[in-house]
């Protein structure tokens, strides 16, 4: 009985021994007879993701930017191949961003319904001045790269415009027990519009976007237009 517990397990172990052989060697065969299929129709950079630090460009004399500026990026880009190797391309697509500003204009609102657009002086103690936009976005690109269908780590340049809606506006303005919100602005130029320029290697990317239309081209400050435009630089993510 012994001998018979033995050899049982002899064969068991035998057995497996083989049948882990037979399975090593079944993979081994399938990965030699069948090849691996590339995807001559293959597309690239489907989403994006990006973060960027925002800069105030066009500012009247008396504005200056102050804390930290920055905004976020997320959408889809459908990839539309040009050429038969589709390194070239155009990216449309529909995103979703956020940005805000710090910054020492007061943007507030008369009794009357007329808004108020003011320069902070030295003098006046508060603890935080700044706007914040929520926006839906259209990307539009021209794309160079070097991928190929089986290489996922290339060189990209990426150069177009963004047109864009703000459709949530909020300036927020805080000092000791004193709150100012203004989230209705006649003078904001809701539609967006802005010049793109991506370049960078694998993973890291970096991503500049330069405002064509100001915020308040219609405001007025101490006989200056307000103007105020953004200049963003950061770095953008893309996944296929």
């Amino acid at each position: 009985m012994k001998d018979f517990k033995a050899l049982f397990v002899v064969l068991v172990f035998f057995g497996s021994s083989l049948a882990m052989a037979q399975e090593q060697d079944l993979t081994f065969k399938i990965g030699d007879t069948i090849p691996m299929v590339v995807d001559s129709l293959y597309r690239e950079d489907q989403f994006y993701v990006g973060f960027t630090f925002n800069l105030l460009t066009n500012k009247p004399d008396e504005i200056s930017q102050s804390g930290f500026s920055g905004g976020f990026q997320a959408g889809f880009t459908r990839d539309f191949p040009l050429n038969k190797r589709r390194n070239v391309a155009i990216g449309a697509g529909l995103g979703w961003a956020i940005n805000s500003y710090g910054q020492n204009l007061f943007i507030g609102e008369e009794e009357s319904g007329e808004s108020i657009f003011r320069a902070l002086d030295e003098d006046i103690s508060y603890d935080t001045n700044r706007f914040t936009t929520q926006a839906v976005e259209a990307p539009l690109e021209f794309r160079w790269r070097t991928s190929t269908a089986t290489t996922y780590r290339f060189w990209r340049i990426y150069t177009g415009v963004r047109l864009g809606y703000i459709y949530h506006f909020r300036s927020n303005f805080v000092q000791n027990n004193n709150q100012v919100k203004q989230t209705e602005v006649p003078e904001l130029e809701r539609f967006r519009l802005g010049a793109t320029f991506t370049f960078g290697y694998n993973t890291f990317n970096f991503h500049f976007y330069y405002s064509l239309n100001p915020f308040f081209a219609d405001a007025s400050l101490q006989d200056q237009n307000v103007g105020l435009s953004t200049l963003k630089m950061g770095l953008m993510f893309y996944i296929l």
